[in-house]
């Protein structure tokens, strides 16, 4: 799946809004990838999942795990781990911060992809990368759908994307006057 296709794929289902949104990371942005409405549709799910697979498969070490952050890595990551054959754990909140909760653990050097659907600024892929070192296994990679970090973003591991695009973001107190003069929504899971 070409940047394009999956760009198509994201317009096609409504999950590319235009407006004025806040994002996790709290800048402000003109464009917001709502990856819930791409993912409520299993056929696109599949085909997302497998075009992320067919790159994981390209590494140079093979993954035995699957992690995701929730809830945005939920449904993309066990369609990847489902594609590639592999077991699906995840990390949640408690507390503010991500944890391994359920009795999920991680075997001394396991080779651990992490999967999620939208990075920016990878606060959350850095705690699950960290989860991953902290359980002893080992990370190899990170693969997400949408990848808004202006190639900015060193986590440690190659960055796997089926998107890459520029979408301007700004701090709070330096908006553009068209996004100052619109109220800003904060979607997320709303």
């Amino acid at each position: 799946m070409t940047n394009d296709e999956a760009l198509a794929l994201f317009r096609r289902t409504g999950a590319l809004l235009d407006g004025h949104f806040i994002l996790r990371s709290g800048l402000h942005s003109r464009q917001f990838f709502q990856c819930a409405q791409a993912l409520q549709d299993m056929p696109v799910v599949e085909l997302f999942g497998a075009a992320l697979a067919a790159k994981a498969r390209q590494l140079p070490v093979a993954p035995c795990t699957v992690i995701a952050p929730a809830m945005g890595g939920l449904v993309i990551g066990q369609e990847v781990a489902r594609q590639l054959r592999l077991r699906f754990i995840f990390a949640e909140k408690e507390e503010g911060r991500l944890v391994l909760r359920r009795g999920f653990k991680i075997a001394p050097g396991e080779p651990v992809l992490v999967v999620e659907d939208v990075v920016t600024k990878g606060g959350r892929v850095l705690e699950t990368l960290e989860i991953v070192r902290q359980n002893g296994g080992s990370p190899l990679a990170v693969a997400v759908m949408v990848d808004r970090s202006e190639g900015d973003l060193n986590l440690g591991v190659p960055l796997i994307s089926l998107i890459r695009l520029h979408v301007e973001t700004f701090a709070p107190d330096r908006l553009p006057p068209d996004l100052a003069a619109s109220p800003a929504i904060k979607p997320g899971s709303k």
